[in-house]
């Protein structure tokens, strides 16, 4: 089972989610996220949120959509987003990617990067998706990725307070077994440089970003 979430984050910052390689996923709303789904055509099997961000025409659309809502009080511990990726991670999906969660507020957006690591924790291949870049959490391991020519530069940054025995092969500035520690910016603005390159780690977290520019 793949599961996808879609967010109330800036619709511009949205791919197209009709997009053929996200065909085979199971679709859930995070708030606003859900009109968003709707608005491209997709009914979400399942909606989480306050929903607060949707107002008039929007708002009926989503309640008489026939999707199953789970309603919370505007006033409340978690974000839309982190309820609808608890419930997710509680389904153990193979792979969960989640839009619509950057590119607008930076507290949101660091909250969705720092959700990553509870996802990792679970065992589950996650990605935040935009436009622009593609940010996965890689915990100690190796790691075979496909070069994306969507995002031509490739950066990494340490989650934790350090990341050992860093390798990276296939790469225009490779490294190996390197120490990278938290806020250094030596792995910003790499570049793929083979068709699969590797990424491996000994200890950490590790933040893989692919990204492009506007």
């Amino acid at each position: 089972m793949k599961l996808a979430i879609v967010a109330g984050g800036p619709e511009a910052r949205i791919p197209d989610l009709t997009a053929p390689e996200y065909h085979d996923f199971d679709w859930i709303g995070a708030d606003r996220g859900t009109f968003v789904l709707l608005k491209s055509g997709i009914k979400p099997k399942h909606a989480f949120g306050d929903f607060d961000s949707v107002h008039g025409p929007e708002k009926n659309a989503v309640f008489h959509s026939g999707t199953e809502l789970r309603t919370f009080q505007p006033e409340k511990d978690q974000t839309d987003l982190e309820i609808a990726v608890d419930w997710a991670v509680g389904k153990k999906p193979e792979l969960l990617l989640i839009f619509g969660a950057t590119g607008g507020r930076i507290d949101h957006e660091l909250a969705a990067v720092q959700i990553l690591l509870r996802v990792a924790r679970a065992g589950i291949r996650c990605a935040l998706i935009d436009t622009l870049n593609r940010v996965t959490l890689l915990m100690p391991g190796t790691y075979h990725v496909s070069n994306d020519p969507d995002y031509h530069y490739l950066s990494f940054l340490a989650l934790s307070e350090k990341v050992e025995g860093l390798t990276l092969e296939g790469v225009k500035y490779p490294l190996k077994n390197a120490g990278l520690p938290v806020g250094s910016s030596l792995c910003i603005s790499n570049e793929a440089d083979a068709a699969t390159f590797s990424v491996s780690l000994r200890s950490g977290c590790l933040l893989m970003m692919q990204c492009s520019d506007a």
